[in-house]
């Protein structure tokens, strides 16, 4: 069996599975050179308008493989050295491959989501626990930092510094409860509904307008990194201002509105 799944559950909706359960679905080099692939292969299939990403078995993603890390590929008779360097660099094309999709993606974090596997949840544009999840930034227990693959960028951003800092640097475990009341989480539900209910989000986002949910995916990540408010306000204006004077949906939206009937977007 492969270790990343591709199936689409619903109509416009894909599910991506990292499918190596006896191993926590951990991110081998074997497990997560797969999974970039298949984000790159989803994101450019235009009959897939929202993603969701999960974990085989009872976990999400366990985070850096202990025993067997696998192979990285085109690194003969290179040293120690660059081989990690170039080894850091295919984790992290994974955390940029997920910004960069054209759908939002939906996290359905089904269990533990440790180290490097909290990253990965991090990094997925709305996330959903099951009651079973749990978060560990590990990296701080294994006598290294918990600041890998983006995750001091995103988590402040996310839960606020504090909690952050505070989560980072006692390497400790944020069960389901706690994630969904500090904000790092949407909602939890029971796991046996996750998917379920990430489904049923997808297709309240498909909807609506392709041009409209891409763009706001792409004004929320931007907004993240703009420099200041008003540039950032300017920004967010010529995106509005393209979907208004370059499609129908406006007028389709209060067209449908009148008629008491959903709204058909053809952009």
């Amino acid at each position: 069996m492969p270790f990343v799944l591709i199936d689409k559950p619903r109509p416009q909706v894909a599910l991506v599975t990292l499918n190596r359960p006896e191993r926590m679905n951990a991110m081998a080099f074997d497990v997560m050179i797969p999974l970039r692939q298949a984000l790159e292969e989803v994101s450019t299939d235009n009959e897939v308008r929202v993603v969701v990403l999960t974990g085989a078995g009872e976990g999400f993603c366990s985070g850096a493989d202990l025993q067997s890390a696998g192979r990285v590929p085109n690194t003969e008779g290179l040293t120690k050295t660059s081989v990690a360097r170039r080894s850091m660099d295919l984790l992290n094309d994974v955390m940029i491959t997920l910004r960069r999709m054209n759908q939002p993606v939906i996290g359905a974090i089904n269990g533990a989501a440790i180290g490097g596997g909290f990253c990965l949840s991090v990094a997925t544009d709305i996330r959903i626990a099951g009651a079973d999840a749990y978060f560990r930034a590990a990296g701080i227990n294994n006598g290294l930092t918990s600041a890998e693959l983006g995750i001091s960028y995103l988590l402040p951003r996310a839960i606020g510094a504090s909690r952050a800092f505070e989560i980072m640097l006692s390497g400790r475990d944020v069960d389901a409860d706690e994630a969904e009341r500090i904000g790092l989480v949407s909602r939890t539900v029971p796991t046996a509904e996750l998917l379920d209910t990430c489904y049923d989000l997808a297709e309240r986002i498909i909807g609506f307008s392709r041009v409209g949910t891409e763009l706001t995916k792409r004004m929320l990540w931007s907004g993240m990194e703009a420099s200041g408010f008003e540039s950032h306000m300017q920004h967010e204006g010529m995106s509005q201002l393209y979907v208004r004077l370059t499609t129908e949906n406006f007028d389709e939206a209060i067209r449908a509105r009148r008629d008491r009937r959903p709204p058909v977007y053809e952009d």
